[in-house]
């Protein structure tokens, strides 16, 4: 499986971004998907997972509340749907296909990453 990540920018506090993560092969639609970010510096963190339905999804404390995950498996694509972006939320994103149906906040879970798309935000 091969992940394609789009939709990052530079953006100012307060504003709103979608990203995408495009799949190569229907059996996606078998995966949990997560979203991390990595800022420089730190570490890769966990921001948001979906199950491989869409039935089940979670996010961390940081982005409760003003991020949304979403899937189309139709169209073998996840999002991350963005809102009230903070400086804080500057990183680069990655997406990623978990090894089961369901999703993990632990990285080491995840078999394929996509290449990462840079969302900066500007206070």
């Amino acid at each position: 499986v091969q992940l394609q990540a789009s939709g990052g920018g530079l953006v100012q506090a307060g504003a709103s971004l979608r990203l995408s993560c495009s799949a190569s092969r229907r059996t996606f639609s078998n995966n949990g998907m997560g979203w991390f970010r990595q800022a420089p510096g730190n570490e890769r963190e966990f921001v948001a997972g979906i199950s491989w339905n869409g039935g089940f999804k979670d996010y961390s404390d940081s982005v409760k509340g003003r991020f949304t995950i979403s899937r189309d498996n139709a169209k073998n694509t996840v999002y991350l749907q963005m809102d009230s972006l903070k400086p804080g939320d500057t990183a680069v994103y990655y997406c990623a296909a978990a090894l089961g149906a369901s999703y993990s906040t632990d990285r080491s879970r995840y078999k394929y990453w996509g290449q990462g798309t840079l969302v900066t935000v500007s206070s």
